[in-house]
Order: structure tokens, then C-alpha cells, then sequence
């Protein structure tokens, strides 16, 4: 019977089998050390020629990185590192001995190692990194799912732009122009008029010419949508869903966060602490005093969010921006006819935005009016302008960059590394 390592703490004293792959090996020619992965986890599996046959040995000597193979043995607790597990091993089978290995312990250029990514993927910070991915899909999900929100799809074929933007990926949908995804936005809010509470978490898409460690042409967000809800109750839905996510993450990932070398104690400040709110006119007025050339009017850039919170144990929230600035849905802020109510979410310690969000447009002069003021074709949009003639409600909704906010738990430099098979500007292979 097979047995995973991330369950080896329920085996101590017991004989199981493992089916896996061989990461790395040590051997003296008497004793060898091998770790062994399983996809769930890694293990040291120690061999003493003495202890098993001449044939077994000679195949864990021949056994080659990344090699598959099936070992059985006896777990015991590692004799200094508490609630570290061995195998010590009684039977042996090399599976397939792999060829030399293209990935070695020496130092591979970025560029080589996307080439590689089907097989870089096997690295242990990029498993540490990629699960560390799916923790923060599943916290954000356990949060929804638990207040009542339902998950529903979204098209990725769309007949406009979300935003209003040219940066769009266009194709040929039988013999008429279609455009993938920017956001499933508009159909959520469709979607939130019948159900009250929905998400979808789908990749997205955007023709956007940067080569920034922050942009990837497809990326995966999950995005609320929340009828009956007005600014101020989102922003307090978007903290609450980030500190149950690093709660989770908590939970559930100490040994990925401990193989990346995150400091756990900086994630836990964001699920004790309350989250800091800037209007933006004081968060430019805050820039400008910290040195930022940044303007009234401007968004804001990367430098200008590394400022802003590199001295931050929590995540900052830059709300109320300028109208000019910011996509025809949003809505006016009832304060000020120059602002709308929206917000960007920002993580601590410089890693930038991870979620934007806003309050919709509900009153339906007010949006045929922006809809026309964008310069975009009312008719595309009559279906979304239905929403206001039958049973418009205050609502909002926003959007969760999941690369970017595992980028921000990893504590790593580059998105690339935060999805498995990323595509950006120069590259779209393996």
C-alpha cells in the first residue's frame, strides 16, 4: 500500500512504501542518504548496504537525479529535528533511471530555467511556491463559501472591453473580431442581480507591452461580486477575506513558508492588525513628502507603492480616486463629484497592489452618460445597461490577483515564479 509523506508522522515504527522520485543523493559507498519526493512532500530514506541485498544496493548506487522509484521502509523520528521523519530502507526499485539531468545545484540563468519550466517545476522552492499558490486560492474560497457568496463562470470570448482599454488580445470567432477576457467583471454583476453574492476565479487576459516582475499577459484573479453592498462594507469584506486567507495559509503551509524562508511572524502581523486607509489625496500628499515626483491626477507606480508601505506590517488601502483616472463603471462618490469609490488594496513591505476593486455605477442616466463619455459603442452595452432598468441595487465588487498575492506570501521578487507555466511579453513555450 502506498503512503504519502505528508502523512509519514501516522507511520512511525511501521513499514510503508513510498512512490516517488529522487531528488538528491549522498552516499559513502557503505551508507546512502537519499531524499525522495512524492509530490506531497520530501523525506531523507537511508540505505545501509549492509541491510539490504548486493542487487538493491546497486541500484540505489545507479540511481540518478530524478529518477522514479518505490521504496519501502521502517519510519523513524530524525534523532535531533523534532517532527522531522526517516525511512530507513528495507526494499528498493528504480522505476526508470532518468537521463542526466539538465538542472544542476550550480547557478542557471532566468532565461534557461523558463526554457526548463516543465521540469524547474520539480525544484523544492518552486513546489514550496506553487503550493503556497493553491493555499491562497483555497483560503480566499473557504471565505467566500463560508458567507454565502457562490462561484459561477464567466466567458472568456467577450464582444468588449472591461475597461475600455487597447489592450486586448483579439481573434477571429468565426469570422467576427472577439476579444479574450479582461475581467469577468460586467457578467458578474449580471450574475450578482440574481444570486446576491457570486465570485469566479478565472485567468484573465491583457496585451499589456511590459516586461515589469509584477505583469504576466494571462493571470488568474478571483473577483467577488456583492449586491447590496456599498464602498466602505467592501473594503471591510476585502481585510476581512485577506486575514482569513493568511490565517489559512498559516495553517496549512508552515513547511512551504518554512522552505522559502518566509518570516511568519510579518503574516501573522496582517491577521491581528487593522489594515491602513489613505484617501487619495493624502496618500499623494504622504508621497510627496516622502520624495515621490508623483502628482495629483497620477496613478500611482511602482516606487510610488514601495513608499507607501515598505515601512507597513499590514496592507494599505489607497481609496477614492480621481473620475478621470479610473474605468466608466465606478461609480461617483457621493462627497465629491470629482472622486469615485474605488480602492487598491496594496501588501506591506513594498510588494504593490493585490486586489482593486470599486463600487459599481447603479443609477442608469448616470452610466449611459459614462458609457458615452469613454467614446464606447452604447450598443455593446445595452445588456449591461438592463441592469439599471430592472432592479438596480447599490452594489460592488472587486478583484484578488492571485499571483500577485502569492508573490506577496512567498515573499518572492518575480510573479513568473507564482504560476506554473507563466506567459509574458517574450514568452508564450513551454
Amino acid at each position: 500500500m502506498q503512503t504519502l509523506i505528508k502523512d509519514i508522522a501516522e507511520y512511525v515504527g511501521q513499514e510503508i512504501t513510498l512512490k516517488g522520485w529522487l531528488y538528491n543523493k549522498r552516499s559513502s559507498g557503505k551508507i546512502a542518504f537519499l531524499e525522495i519526493r512524492d509530490g506531497s512532500g520530501f523525506i531523507q530514506a537511508i540505505v545501509l548496504k549492509s541491510a539490504v541485498s548486493e542487487e538493491i544496493w546497486q541500484q540505489v548506487e545507479g540511481t540518478t537525479q530524478e529518477s522514479s522509484v518505490v521504496v519501502t521502509g521502517n519510519v523513524s523520528a530524525h534523532p535531533k529535528e523534532p517532527g522531522v521523519f526517516e525511512l530507513q530502507v528495507t526494499d528498493y526499485q528504480l522505476l526508470q533511471k532518468a537521463e542526466e539531468y539538465p538542472i544542476t545545484k550550480k547557478e542557471h540563468g532566468p532565461e534557461f530555467l523558463l526554457d526548463n519550466r516543465h521540469l524547474w517545476l520539480r525544484s523544492k522552492k518552486q513546489w514550496a511556491v506553487l503550493r503556497l499558490r493553491h493555499l491562497v486560492k483555497v483560503g480566499f474560497q473557504d471565505y467566500f463559501n463560508s458567507n454565502g457568496y457562490l462561484e459561477l463562470d464567466t466567458p472568456t470570448f467577450t464582444p468588449t472591453a472591461c475597461e475600455g482599454t487597447t489592450d486586448l488580445f483579439e481573434v477571429d470567432y468565426f469570422g467576427r473580431p472577439a476579444y479574450l477576457t479582461q475581467n469577468g467583471q460586467l457578467y458578474l454583476e449580471a450574475m450578482c442581480m440574481s444570486f446576491g453574492k457570486v465570485y469566479d476565479l478565472c485567468p484573465n487576459f491583457r496585451a499589456e507591452k511590459s516586461k515589469t516582475r509584477k505583469h504576466l499577459t494571462e493571470f488568474w484573479t478571483l473577483n467577488p461580486e456583492i449586491a447590496y453592498v456599498e464602498h466602505e462594507e467592501s473594503l471591510a469584506i476585502q481585510e476581512a477575506s485577506i486575514k482569513h486567507m493568511v490565517a489559512y495559509a498559516l495553517a496549512h503551509g508552515q513547511e512551504e513558508l518554512t522552505i522559502l524562508e518566509r518570516d511568519t511572524a510579518d503574516l501573522q502581523a496582517v491577521v491581528d492588525g487593522s489594515f491602513v486607509h489613505y484617501e487619495y489625496g493624502d496618500a499623494i500628499a504622504e508621497l510627496q513628502k516622502l520624495g515621490s515626483a508623483i502628482q495629483y491626477g497620477d496613478d500611482l507606480g511602482a516606487e510610488d507603492e514601495v513608499l507607501l508601505t515598505e515601512n507597513s506590517l499590514v496592507p494599505v488601502i489607497v481609496k477614492n480616486w480621481p473620475k478621470s483616472i479610473k474605468p466608466f463603471y465606478m461609480k461617483t462618490h457621493p462627497d465629491n463629484q470629482e472622486l469615485v469609490c474605488n480602492a487598491d488594496v496594496l501588501a506591506p513591505k513594498g510588494f504593490g497592489e493585490i486586489i482593486g476593486g470599486s463600487q459599481r455605477e447603479d443609477d442608469y442616466q448616470t452610466m449611459l452618460d459614462s458609457i458615452s463619455k469613454h467614446g464606447l459603442p452604447v450598443a455593446d452595452f445595452e445588456w449591461y445597461l438592463d441592469l439599471r432598468r430592472y432592479g438596480s441595487v447599490p452594489h460592488c465588487g472587486f478583484g484578488i490577483g492571485i499571483e500577485r498575492m502569492t508573490r506577496w506570501m512567498a515573499g518572492i521578487h518575480h510573479i513568473r515564479e507564482t504560476i506554473p507555466f507563466p506567459r509574458m511579453l517574450n514568452r508564450v513555450s513551454p
